[in-house]
């Protein structure tokens, strides 16, 4: 616990740094499981991320760690291989618990408050190359993307994502037995919408139903950058 409350001290330190854009929120990746005694840190620190506006924070939960006494009731085997596909384009040969991705580009130890703190705040400081509006009107969902100057040519996904804000579950078996979790922006579906060469304005019309919120992502193929991000309530 003493931990724990160190890492909220230096995090509420960080924070105020952020702010400056809600339209273009730093997307977070945390990749964590129930079955991992050391990512509990991890999880509160999306909590807090999860609040705030600049800030696009979501739980992808794994399913490498079920073996090990519990299984992780919100793991799906596809956030396994996002995270290997990351750690295969960016040269690295092994994968773990917890880990914070930061706009597709900088792995950091999920828990590390301070480095995550630094690449968000980096990030927030950088220029979007793709100027992407999302709107919710009942079931359909508008998007609309604008190539900006320094975009190049590699290609896109769009990519819509659904979470639960908030999901709780009692642990009964495993590292964490007998205790209970509540989750912030837990991803229920990750997939992709569209792809895109960005030389010209594009317009996509989805089908969104029922209340979860959504994401939508614009993202170089080969788990490349993320280049542009909005939330959809």
């Amino acid at each position: 616990m003493r931990v724990l409350a160190s890492i909220f001290a230096l995090w509420g330190l960080v924070l105020p740094a952020f702010g400056q854009s809600s339209a273009s929120p730093v997307v977070v990746e945390l990749y964590t499981s129930q079955g991992c005694s050391s990512c509990p840190p991890a999880d509160a620190l999306l909590h807090r991320l999860a609040a705030q506006d600049d800030v696009l924070a979501l739980a992808l939960h794994v399913d490498y760690w079920d073996y090990i006494g519990w299984k992780d009731k919100f793991a799906r085997p596809e956030h396994t291989r996002r995270q290997k596909g990351y750690a295969h384009a960016g040269g690295r040969r092994m994968i773990y618990t917890p880990q914070m991705i930061i706009m597709g580009q900088q792995a950091v130890a999920g828990s590390d408050a301070m480095e995550i703190a630094a690449a968000i705040g980096e990030h927030q400081a950088q220029a979007r190359p793709v100027e992407l509006t999302a709107d919710r009107d009942g079931d359909r969902l508008s998007i609309h993307l604008n190539p900006k100057a320094g975009l190049g040519s590699r290609k896109m996904l769009v990519q819509i994502v659904r979470f639960q804000p908030e999901r709780s579950v009692n642990i009964t078996r495993g590292e964490l037995a007998g205790r209970n979790f509540t989750y912030a922006n837990v991803v229920e579906d990750w997939h992709v919408a569209a792809e895109w060469d960005g030389k010209d304005e594009l317009t996509l019309s989805h089908t969104l139903t029922g209340p979860p919120p959504a994401a939508v992502l614009v993202q170089e193929v080969g788990y490349g950058r993320i280049l542009a991000a909005a939330r959809v309530e």
